[in-house]
This record gives C-alpha cells, sequence and structure tokens, in this order.
C-alpha cells in the first residue's frame, strides 16, 4: 500500500512538473510565482494538537474518523483519516490518509500504530499531496471517552533540501 501511493504521488507530480505558467516579458529569477516566497519565509512548525470523533469506525479497512479540533490551519475540522487495513486481535498497525473537506488534491499519508483495547498509540505523517506536500508530524494518540481521541505532538511545514 505504501509503494502503490508513493507511485501515485510520484505520477502526479511527474505530470504536472511542465505544466508551469509560461514566462512572458523580462527574465527574472522568479518565474513561478510563491516559490522564492516560500522557500524566503521560516519553516512552519509547532505543537500539533487535533480532536478526532471515531464512532464510524469499527476496526475495518477503508473505515474513518473525523476531526472536530484542531489547532493547524491545514488540517481543517471535518477531515477524515482514514484507515487502510483492518485491525487485528484487538491492534491497529496501518498506513492512513489524511483528507480535508472539500475539492481539491490535498491528501496527507501516515502510519498509525493503536491498541483498540487501551486507545494509547502513535501516528506519524510524512508528505502527500497539495498543502500538504512537505507535511512531517508525530502524535501520541489519546482516549478522551467514548469515540473521541486525541493527537498531539509536534509538526512542520519545509521544503526538504
Amino acid at each position: 500500500m505504501k509503494y502503490l501511493m508513493a507511485l501515485s504521488l510520484l505520477a502526479m507530480l511527474a505530470s504536472g512538473g511542465c505544466s508551469g505558467p509560461a514566462v512572458t516579458g523580462p527574465m527574472s529569477h522568479d518565474v513561478t510565482p510563491g516559490i522564492s516566497a516560500a522557500r524566503s519565509s521560516s519553516a512552519r512548525s509547532g505543537a500539533l494538537h487535533v480532536r478526532k470523533e471515531c464512532s464510524a469506525y469499527t476496526g475495518h479497512a477503508g473505515e474513518i474518523c473525523t476531526i472536530t479540533s484542531s489547532n493547524v490551519k491545514a488540517i481543517e475540522v471535518g477531515s477524515t483519516i482514514r484507515y487502510a487495513t483492518d485491525a487485528v486481535d484487538g491492534f491497529l498497525d496501518t498506513d492512513v490518509i489524511l483528507n480535508p473537506p472539500g475539492p481539491g488534491n490535498n491528501v496527507a499519508f501516515g502510519h498509525c500504530t493503536l491498541s483498540l483495547v487501551t486507545g494509547i498509540g502513535a501516528c506519524s505523517l510524512s508528505g502527500g499531496t497539495g498543502k500538504f506536500t512537505w507535511l512531517e508530524a508525530t502524535v501520541a494518540v489519546s482516549p478522551l471517552g467514548g469515540p473521541d481521541f486525541a493527537w498531539d505532538g509536534t509538526y512542520s511545514f519545509s521544503p526538504r533540501d
């Protein structure tokens, strides 16, 4: 599954590599709008605090949890976390896709491990498409009661050199 997602991402990146804006008029050092601004701005990073509601999740592949609060603008309320594989013997060890609401090519890829008995685990997100291209996050998962869980950790958005 990881390899399929990586190949899909590479195909999307390759197909869009030559579709930038045409350059007209005098040449400048910044021929692609936003690139130099993104390089010169400081990396966005800090503490990550997300709450998710998982009443639709019963331990099966393809099921989701829904983000109910987030301190990171890119991870919008209403975003979903889709789990790629079934839980086995009360334990979840699966790839995940974080998908914000609304149209667009914005998804983040990650992996989670979690005890369904205790509700304690960990997730990491590493890259994706659109606004999640440079996302790196590591969180601890903890139960909040009922179908609600917390993701608390760190995140950063910065291009790799």
